[in-house]
């Protein structure tokens, strides 16, 4: 069973940095699609970014963009999120997602198809 496994969360001041990973599992186990996703207490899950692995194109929010950037480690089986100038607002439980069809429908598709991990905590400060 593939499993994704979150990294890397935890307490920053405003305009700090924080790099979050999400490590696939299961080596046998190649996404073509995946993804950050995150949830503020009371709001909903929504899409950050999320890379096409074979393509290695990447889509974002426009609320990250400029300030977060995607990535991945074939090698490690391994996505990141290099977050920078981190916002008070930009506070929630981040997720990974990840599935092996196209990266369709912005983020439709990871919200249907998507293996989810358990989430990391990101709190920023002011």
């Amino acid at each position: 069973q593939v499993q994704l496994v979150e990294s890397g969360g935890g307490s920053v001041q405003a305009g700090g940095s924080l790099r979050l990973s999400c490590t696939v599992s299961a080596t046998t186990y190649s996404p073509y699609c995946m993804g950050w996703f995150r949830q503020a207490p009371g709001k909903e899950r929504e899409g950050v970014a999320r890379i096409d692995t074979g393509r290695s194109s990447t889509y974002y929010s426009d609320s990250v963009k400029g300030r977060f950037t995607i990535s991945q480690d074939k090698s490690k089986n391994t996505m990141y999120l290099e977050m920078n100038s981190l916002k008070p607002e930009d506070t929630a439980m981040y997720y990974c997602a990840a599935h092996r069809s196209g990266c369709g429908g912005i983020w439709d598709s990871l919200r249907r198809l998507g293996t989810w991990g358990q989430g990391t905590q990101v709190t920023v400060s002011s």
